[in-house]
């Protein structure tokens, strides 16, 4: 039965890890820490989704030694804590065991297999000194563009709020047996991971949003909805999406829909505080640099002026 372990099982990697197991075509374990870990040890994995309330007993460790070499690994640390993770990860890696990263952000892999003038380019912003290249490698790596949105309720509970899509894909773009198979699992289990060829500007797609709505929520408090039907903030956002299009189109990004339409589908999320904004409430660190410090990065790169990334960049970071 393929081997699949989530590390970092909180919200989203805990509502993966739920689903798996529910469905029960692979062998689920986790990679948590704290009360969290004891919850899904002493009283199993609790998922609240549509109105329904499951629990699964999966097999879960503070230390990956415990659960050795898998298949696949489905990695959903937050895009900053991947590198000094990396000797933790290194107990559940095989000789030809898949990562599936579920990060916001830039991609670290982006320009692995991109066949463009950046190919093998590796950014400071999301991978300092190469760390996560060197130490996982962009081999074993497996993209993925989470839509879904989930909370951990409490330690061993996580409730999912939205959203059924996640689309998978190899740097390559090639329909391999490891991510078609990876794609069948999760998708049986209930998650929509189609293998998309295009998954560089679906994630673009996302990150477009974020970089945008994310810091201007920090420096306002303002809700997705608020953000993007308020004139001036809506304003703001739009200058901000404009110079990142263009940064995203000089490296062979094709958006798919206008700045418009992009801003409605964040306003029909409602009145939810973005991820960053909940991140500052909560005294954790942010992913600002991998979501905006990323895309400036590359501005530099390819020598296109960006003013109001910048400055929102250097508030927030402040």
């Amino acid at each position: 039965m393929t081997g699949i372990c989530v590390f970092g099982a909180g919200a989203i990697g805990g509502y993966i890890a739920a689903r798996l197991a529910l469905k029960g075509d692979c062998e689920v374990s986790a990679v948590a820490r704290g009360a969290h870990l004891e919850a899904i040890r002493n009283k199993g994995l609790t998922l609240k989704q549509g109105g329904e309330t499951h629990t699964v007993k999966i097999a879960a460790a503070s230390d990956a030694r415990e659960l050795g070499p898998q298949d696949f690994v489905i990695l959903t640390l937050k895009a900053g804590a991947i590198a000094a993770a990396i000797p933790a990860i290194t107990p559940l890696l095989g000789p030809k065991t898949a990562i599936l990263f579920g990060q916001n952000g830039f991609p670290w892999w982006y320009f692995h297999c991109h066949g463009g003038p950046l190919e093998g380019r590796q950014l400071a912003s999301v991978d300092p000194g190469s760390a996560i290249w060197k130490g996982l490698g962009p081999e074993r790596a497996i993209g993925a563009v989470i839509w879904q949105a989930a909370e951990l309720e409490a330690p061993g509970i996580v409730a999912h709020k939205y959203g059924d899509r996640m689309p998978i894909a190899e740097p390559s773009g090639e329909r391999t047996a490891r991510v078609t198979r990876l794609s069948e699992l999760l998708t049986a289990a209930g998650i929509k991971s189609p293998v998309k060829s295009g998954l560089r500007d679906e994630a673009w797609l996302k990150l477009w949003g974020n970089l945008s709505f994310n810091p201007v929520s920090v420096l306002t408090l303002g809700t997705l909805e608020e953000l993007a039907t308020d004139d001036g903030t809506r304003r703001v956002i739009a200058t901000m999406m404009s110079e990142s299009r263009a940064v995203g189109q000089a490296i062979g990004v094709k958006f798919a829909m206008e700045i418009a339409q992009r801003m409605d589908i964040a306003a029909k999320v409602g009145a939810h505080k973005t991820s960053m904004l909940q991140d500052v409430e909560a005294g954790r660190s942010t992913e600002l640099d991998a979501i905006l410090g990323a895309v400036i990065e590359l501005a530099q790169i390819t020598g296109i002026e960006t003013p109001a990334l910048k400055m929102v960049y250097d508030l927030v970071k402040f």
